[in-house]
């Protein structure tokens, strides 16, 4: 066999076998031309949807913060896809990703040295801090549906989330883009948390009604130590399944 056939191997199985983990920069730059006049949200649902099939992170601080960088591409939990699929969709170029990646990661704003970020004591730590903080999209819980109050935590009386079953009644009303924040039951939380995972929505048209539509929900699936990767699942079956009271909902526009 000859060399050039064996180089061409690896690059056959990428292709057609398994995902290839992590996009080059030239992709990324091209995919951000293609994509830049479409509308945010789209834009949001089209990244996240590259990302389909990376493995989950298994770090339990995210490898991006033991790292201490700010592209970690090859492996993913839900909130480090929540952040690089919103950077790359807010900019046009990789190199403005990581700039946005700065400014939103952090409460303050985040600060790189020599490539390595200095102050990720100050990184986003918690879902709900993401939502109240604004840097997120907008929140539009309560326009999708009557919200309920759940216990608060970490100084807050309450939170306020949108029911389980009245998301799956108001399912109509999400867009591609926006972000869903689940709320974890009072008694189950671990380190305080409201908010105990997020992914991303995606609409696409039925094949067999243009007028009917399905809602996807990709996310990092999976458990810190027990592996996952992102996934593409239809919300109505995730809802029917999962352990979490409701969700809260941000929005950019």
């Amino acid at each position: 066999m000859g060399k050039s056939k064996v180089l061409l191997i690896p690059l056959i199985v990428c292709l057609f076998l398994q995902p290839c983990f992590g996009l080059p920069r030239e992709e990324i730059q091209e995919f951000q031309t293609q994509w830049a006049d479409k509308p945010v949200g789209e834009r949001i649902a089209f990244w996240a949807e590259k990302f389909i099939g990376i493995p989950y992170d298994d770090d339990p601080l995210g490898e991006y913060v033991s790292k201490a960088t700010v592209v970690t591409d090859e492996r993913m939990d839900c909130m480090y896809l929540t952040f690089r699929v919103v950077e790359l969709a807010l900019s046009y170029t990789p190199e403005e990703a990581v700039q946005i990646a700065l400014d939103k990661r952090f409460h303050s704003k985040g600060v790189l040295k020599e490539g390595r970020v200095t102050n990720y004591d100050d990184r986003f730590e918690y879902g709900e801090d993401m939502v109240e903080s604004g840097k997120w999209g907008r929140d539009v819980t309560s326009e999708v549906g009557r919200t309920m109050k759940i216990k608060g935590s970490r100084g807050k009386d309450f939170a306020e989330i949108l029911p389980a079953d009245e998301l799956l009644r108001r399912m109509g009303r999400l867009k591609s883009g926006d972000i869903l924040f689940f709320a974890t039951k009072p008694e189950k939380r671990k380190v305080g948390e409201i908010i105990g995972h997020m992914g991303i929505i995606k609409i696409e048209k039925t094949e067999r009604d243009p007028g009917e539509r399905n809602v996807f929900l990709i996310h990092a699936s999976g458990k810190k130590g027990k592996g996952g990767a992102v996934k593409k699942v239809l919300l109505k079956g995730y809802l029917s399944k999962m352990d979490f009271p409701g969700v809260k909902i941000t929005r950019f526009q």
